[in-house]
């Protein structure tokens, strides 16, 4: 059995009045593609951004309840902010390449956490742009601008980005809503490939894609927990009928 490392305990959110998230209790398994769906509105994103405190930057945010990370509650007063959100790895819906080149996005987590050696820099940029699947199409210019790459080799970028600090974690945020085809295909595979080193959290509100890679299922409605467990058990055998109705396309 894996270790325990992602609990949430009677988690609740506010936006100043409105309740968005209503006393979410899970915890969530290691090593597999958790996959958050449910209709527009019903708290996906708002529950993904409390997992590594990103729900602060929204202004008028009250959070109660536990979000434990490795047994540590990341909600708890004095909690260092910066080495928990070290742990998550982040992709957004539209890639957010930093505006500098392709090698310097790279290399920018580390430098900030340390590293200054040129040849171990020069190793890690090439290593994660190999795990990101990237490293062959723009060895030749890593020095060019990071803004000249397709949309989708920007993603790609971005997950090589986060995964140069070495998370435990990777979240995000329909992560392929943004790209074409046959890029988001190279994303989900690349997902599936890491989840035997990472633990991966997606919100995503394509059925398809949860279907085609999720391990494990939790589906949200107005802002609660209604169902989860494991993907086939979730999307085959729902116990719950508003996770049926979800998954026949009757609440969309």
């Amino acid at each position: 059995m894996n270790k325990v490392s992602l609990e949430v305990k009677n988690l609740n959110v506010y936006y100043g009045s409105l309740q968005a998230l209503h006393d979410l209790n899970i915890v969530l398994p290691d090593n597999q593609i958790t996959a958050i769906i449910g209709p527009s509105g019903c708290g996906k994103t708002t529950f993904l951004k409390t997992l590594n405190r990103m729900i602060e930057t929204d202004e008028d945010v009250r959070i109660t309840g536990q979000v434990i990370i490795d047994g540590e509650d990341i909600y708890k007063p004095g909690t260092e902010i910066t080495h928990i959100r070290k742990k998550m790895g982040l992709l957004s819906q539209h890639p957010y390449p930093l505006p500098m080149s392709i090698y310097d996005n790279v290399a920018y987590g580390p430098r900030i956490h340390g590293e200054k050696n040129k040849a171990e820099l020069d190793k890690i940029v090439e290593f994660y742009l190999k795990e990101a699947n990237l490293f062959d199409e723009v060895k030749d210019r890593l020095h060019a601008p990071a803004a000249r790459l397709s949309i989708g080799q920007q993603q790609r970028l971005c997950l090589a980005r986060g995964l140069a600090v070495k998370p435990e974690f990777i979240l995000g945020d329909e992560p392929t809503s943004a790209l074409d085809p046959q890029s988001s295909i190279m994303i989900e595979s690349k997902f599936i490939e890491l989840k035997s080193k990472y633990s991966i959290i997606i919100v995503t509100h394509i059925l398809r894609q949860a279907k085609r890679i999720a391990d494990y299922i939790v589906y949200m409605h107005s802002g609660k927990i209604i169902e989860h467990g494991r993907a086939e058990d979730i999307l085959n055998h729902p116990k719950e009928e508003l996770t049926k109705q979800y998954i026949e396309g009757v609440i969309s």
